[in-house]
């Protein structure tokens, strides 16, 4: 049995608010290392969902009967939530999609295509999340703009004075990510902002692996718009967040048509709603959004800069336990990381390592974690990828690294 240790951060109290993490796979206690994928989810907001679905299930908006007044306004609660957590100025600056890849698309199909024309540029960086890539690849096909990309250097960082020479008049746009997903990366993207701005850039952060690990503050970094993912923090799946200046959603052409986002409708013209609901045609994700309001809730609850905390804590413990596994190479060792290990081992592809893992009970992802650009970066194919979170332990990775070397000893 694996036990937590005692810690500033009380994990065998938050563990147990965890039901998947209970439970055992091929006769192992189940080590859940691939938070970076996708989170687990706390009773709190498994609750929330079995509550709305077993007694307010109802559309939003439209209904004057009691039902769909009580979902209407737990779900416009969540986007305050969401608002707060962020630190927006107004809750209309919230918008409510299917996750980040959803987001990217939105302001990728509603800005770029009304504001980016040919011969204009956009930047984006080596360590971008294919969610951050293609999208921005169909706009510049699409208009005749031009991708232009950030290099790194060896320890998975950005080169921020080759970022400074990219940045000209043609740049019209910068899109970044907040941490990077395959390397763990933290990036300086305040510092990135004001740089972009200064040129007249606007900035779009992906913030899938920023939000559920760091404190956000939208108005602070002064970015134009921010993204993420409820599943990465703990929320239930299809269910996401663009932040957007008001300002520039007000601008911006919607990116569907259909139901809510319309105030009157002719065969000869649409008179489009105000925001957000612009931007959000038909029928919502609504258990998915009130589920995301109870995740920040919990989030809030714990303390984000607690989170933060225990997780560095955590990471330090990885990076020193698995280092000193023998042929064990690290891909991403920024000065500046979330909870990431990401590695390659001599003799063992990173596939073989994840199945192996498996039979111990561990969960870990392999693969190139859809970031190619950084895999052929490395000159490799794939890595092994041990994503944290505050609800794993020290004794977790230890048990971790120890499959590892067994893993290793069958390769001899």
């Amino acid at each position: 049995m694996i036990v937590a240790e005692k810690s500033f951060f009380d994990v065998e109290k938050i563990r147990k608010e965890f039901p998947a993490l209970h439970q055992k796979v091929h006769g192992k206690p189940l080590v859940y290392l691939d938070n970076a994928a996708t989170t687990q989810k706390p009773k709190v907001v498994i609750d929330t969902l079995i509550r709305y679905y077993g007694q307010q299930n109802a559309n939003i908006h439209r209904g004057v009967y009691y039902l769909s007044e009580k979902s209407t306004d737990a779900y416009e609660s969540a986007r305050v939530k969401v608002q707060k957590f962020l630190n927006a100025r107004e809750s209309r600056e919230i918008i409510f999609v299917r996750g980040a890849t959803e987001g990217i698309n939105l302001v990728a199909q509603a800005y770029g295509r009304a504001f980016i024309k040919s011969g204009d540029e956009i930047i984006l960086s080596t360590m971008e999340h294919h969610s951050n890539i293609v999208p921005w690849q169909m706009l510049c096909d699409e208009v005749g703009a031009k991708l232009r990309v950030i290099p790194i250097n060896d320890e998975g960082e950005l080169l921020l004075k080759e970022y400074e020479k990219l940045l000209s008049q043609k740049t019209k746009l910068v899109a970044i990510g907040h941490v990077s997903n395959a390397l763990g990366t933290i990036n300086p993207v305040r510092e990135m902002i004001e740089k972009a701005h200064q040129a007249g850039a606007v900035v779009l952060v992906d913030g899938a692996q920023g939000a559920p690990h760091l404190k956000v503050d939208v108005q602070d970094l002064d970015c134009d718009f921010y993204v993420f993912s409820g599943h990465k923090a703990y929320a239930p799946t299809g269910i996401g967040v663009v932040y957007g200046k008001a300002e520039l959603l007000e601008k911006m052409p919607p990116y569907q048509g259909g139901g809510d986002m319309i105030k009157a409708v002719t065969f000869e013209k649409t008179l489009y709603n105000t925001l957000p609901y612009k931007f959000e045609a038909g029928t919502p994700h609504i258990a998915g959004a009130i589920g995301l309001g109870s995740a920040v809730d919990y989030l809030n609850q714990l303390g984000i800069e607690k989170i933060a905390a225990y997780e560095a804590e955590l990471l330090r413990h990885g990076t020193e336990t698995v280092s000193r596994i023998p042929g064990l190479r690290m891909i991403g060792t920024a000065k500046r990381k979330a909870c990431i290990l990401s590695f390659v081992l001599e003799n063992v592809h990173p596939h073989d390592l994840g199945t192996i893992l498996d039979r111990d009970g561990i969960a870990i992802r392999a693969g190139h974690h859809c970031a190619m650009p950084v895999m052929e970066r490395f000159g490799i194919p794939a890595t092994a990828r041990a994503s944290l979170s505050f609800y794993n332990t020290k004794e977790e990775i230890d048990y971790f690294a120890e499959a590892v070397e067994r893993a290793i000893d069958i390769f001899k």
